[in-house]
């Protein structure tokens, strides 16, 4: 659909659920053996089920309009003497459910159409691309790349690009990706390659270029699509937070929840942003309804964040509680930075993170690996991977935080200095625990100068603009 990978609450939706009872029923297994060569674009561990249609095609709970065109469409499917066609518009209404109701469950099914699909047509364009969209959003990069190819290679429609260019960014090969975005927007300048291209302009630090790209996207939503269009005006909030435009950030977060109620993304932008107002209840209203609806990580540390700024510590325990149970299974890269920065748990932190740099090798997983050696003590080596967390001009706060960090463990004082000024310049987009060790970092240096601390007066400047 767009530059995101959409995270999702693994392993704890309904859908998933029902998904996982079905595979073990029907003798489902990942299998290790050699691929056909219709398979081979579609990896080397092949999902195996015996009858993915029967999967597919079992009725689900939900009387929503979406859930009512699941229904309509399951049973077109069961009914017709070939039912690829209902198959094929089944997985895509499984992957808008999967957003909409943040359950990844509804991307396995949406995977399992694909298998019945090419179990009637082998190696269709049809079934590649649906198969291609599902691994790459369970984050099957890798094997979701070599569907991608294939796709580009046989046909080289605008959404084959498209979904090369997301495997490939999300395994850090921008070059890459940028070229695959290209050829998307080539043939055809819509939504979709403008969202691509503003995410591909800011992970190269230019927010401006960003903010452009992504105001043509805001003209092409469409209120028939109002998830897309909740997701293009959230990123633009999110920018505008990145710009120090808190005014323009809210109406964009606005914008966002009149598109798609309660909107968890855009929840999550708009407790952000009451955060770097230092409107702390206000953002623990707004991010526990956000991490109620998507309790991942993410979420769940920005809800602890507000609470404790609110005194309410027992909360924001529970709270951190809950995100140290399960995000190992629900984003262990998140998990792994928020081990680090408490300082608990960083053995567990390391393995996490390097873990998904063998499938995820993108700078912000750099950074979280760098975050957890670092709070080992073993600044050399997260010197390495912070240089590989800047080496794309990626502008964000929170990188910039730990490049300081790093570099101070390593007596680097001007390149520390270097680090935390720009971490300071964009410190609307720290959570306060993170503030507060940037805050640290002058209160130290303070007693040495009189300099005055940058994060004060950005926190300063956000409070002057709300």
């Amino acid at each position: 659909m767009n530059s995101r990978t959409v995270k999702y609450q693994c392993g704890l939706g309904a859908a998933f659920a029902v998904v996982a009872v079905l595979l073990a029923q029907t003798g489902c297994e990942r299998t290790e053996s050699r691929p056909s060569k219709a398979q081979e674009t579609r990896g080397q561990t092949q999902l195996v089920a015996r009858n993915p249609e029967r999967i597919a095609l079992t009725p689900l709970d939900g009387d929503g309009p979406l859930d009512q065109k699941i229904a309509a469409t399951q049973a077109r499917a069961r009914s017709a003497a070939d039912p690829s066609q209902a198959l094929e518009r089944l997985g895509w209404l499984f992957i808008a459910k999967a957003r909409v109701s943040f359950d990844p469950g509804f991307f396995a099914l949406a995977e399992q159409c694909a298998l019945a699909m090419d179990g009637r047509k082998p190696n269709s364009p049809e079934s590649l691309l649906l198969r291609g969209y599902a691994l790459q959003n369970l984050h099957h990069f890798k094997e979701a790349e070599r569907v991608a190819r294939e796709l580009a290679q046989r046909r080289g429609c605008s959404f084959d690009y498209g979904l090369l260019g997301d495997c490939l960014m999300e395994q850090g090969r921008l070059g890459e990706a940028e070229a695959a975005y290209q050829r998307m927007a080539d043939i055809k300048p819509d939504l979709y390659a403008y969202t691509r291209a503003a995410h591909m302009r800011w992970l190269k630090g230019d927010l401006t270029g960003a903010i452009e790209v992504m105001e043509m996207a805001t003209q092409a939503v469409s209120a028939r699509d109002a998830e897309p269009a909740a997701w293009v005006f959230t990123r633009m909030a999110l920018y505008q937070l990145q710009a120090g435009e808190l005014a323009k950030c809210r109406q964009y977060c606005d914008a966002a929840l009149a598109f798609q109620k309660d909107y968890p993304p855009a929840l999550l932008a708009r407790g952000r942003l009451l955060l770097a107002q230092e409107k702390f209840g206000e953002a623990a209203e707004a991010l526990g309804l956000a991490a109620k609806l998507n309790p991942l990580p993410e979420y769940q540390w920005a809800l602890a964040e507000a609470l404790r700024a609110a005194n309410r510590t027992s909360e924001a325990e529970a709270v951190e509680r809950k995100l140290e149970a399960r995000g190992a299974a629900a984003d262990p890269r998140t998990l792994a930075l928020f081990l680090a920065t408490r300082g608990v748990s960083v053995p567990k932190a390391i393995k996490l993170a390097q873990a998904e740099l063998e499938t995820r090798g993108d700078v912000f997983t750099h950074d979280a690996l760098a975050c957890a050696l670092m709070a080992a003590g073993r600044f050399s080596e997260a010197a390495k991977e912070t240089q590989l967390a800047l080496s794309e001009g990626t502008q964000d706060a929170r990188l910039f935080l730990h490049a300081g960090i790093v570099a101070q463990g390593l007596s680097l004082a001007a390149e520390a200095d270097k680090f935390f000024g720009e971490a300071a310049a964009l410190g609307q987009m720290l959570l306060p625990s993170e503030q507060a060790q940037l805050k640290d970092f002058y209160d130290r240096r303070s007693r040495v100068s009189a300099d005055v601390s940058p994060t004060e007066n950005n926190n300063q400047r956000n409070k002057e603009r709300s």
